[in-house]
């Protein structure tokens, strides 16, 4: 099912890339950090869970969970590649009727999407400027964990960001990457009710799930 709309989102994603994520899907299964977060969401999730995945991408995650337990699962991509490999992965999938696609930017539709047992922004925080809006409104939705992966708080993440930057400008292409405070986005997400449950660090990416201990004020739930 799904719910469309139009927002003015500058997505690195074409159709080739979106397709060559299928390709490694189901060749290769999950990417690393991808992997690493839905191990440690499979650790503390019961079964008839449900999902909210924001920028889900192809779907991964959403598929994933659902094999391992979750009832359904609502998908938001603002990249209409993506959101073409996402129907057509969910249909091979035979999970129509317990995933739903919501087009747009996910900050601009939240107010008319419900709140899930489990929220997750698999490199999401990256490609968004306005991080704390976006923490803000999906942390509100996260009744019980919240898993994200974003780049770490390293000088030289930083640098390969400015020079993505500088690239994409000097081709005219409209996308920015962001590398936003992890301290920032830690001490946003405690105040909303979400500690740190399990975190792994690579190199350049930092994998984190979330617990809720608190019910925020204004919560969807």
């Amino acid at each position: 099912m799904d719910k469309c709309g139009c927002d003015d989102y500058a997505s690195p994603i074409d159709a080739d890339i979106a397709r060559k994520d299928r390709e490694s899907y189901h060749s290769s299964g999950p990417d690393v950090t991808t992997q690493q977060l839905l191990d440690m969401i499979e650790a503390e999730m019961d079964d008839g869970v449900t999902v909210l995945d924001v920028g889900g991408g192809i779907g991964v995650i959403d598929q994933e969970l659902l094999r391992r337990g979750a009832v359904s699962a609502v998908l938001v991509e603002a990249s209409s590649a993506y959101l073409d490999a996402a129907r057509e992965e969910i249909k091979d999938a035979d999970m129509t009727d317990r995933v739903a696609i919501v087009e747009g930017d996910f900050v601009r539709r939240a107010d008319d999407i419900d709140a899930a047992d489990i929220v997750t922004l698999d490199r999401v925080i990256c490609c968004y400027p306005d991080a704390e809006g976006l923490v803000a409104a999906s942390a509100s939705r996260a009744k019980r964990l919240y898993g994200i992966v974003l780049p770490r708080d390293r000088w030289y993440v930083s640098l390969w960001m400015r020079l993505e930057n500088v690239f994409k400008r000097l081709r005219r292409d409209p996308y920015r990457a962001f590398a936003h405070s992890n301290t920032k986005i830690d001490a946003q997400l405690a105040a909303s009710g979400l500690n740190v449950r399990a975190e792994t660090s690579g190199r350049w990416w930092r994998v984190v799930l979330y617990e809720r201990v608190t019910v925020p004020r204004g919560s969807t739930t």
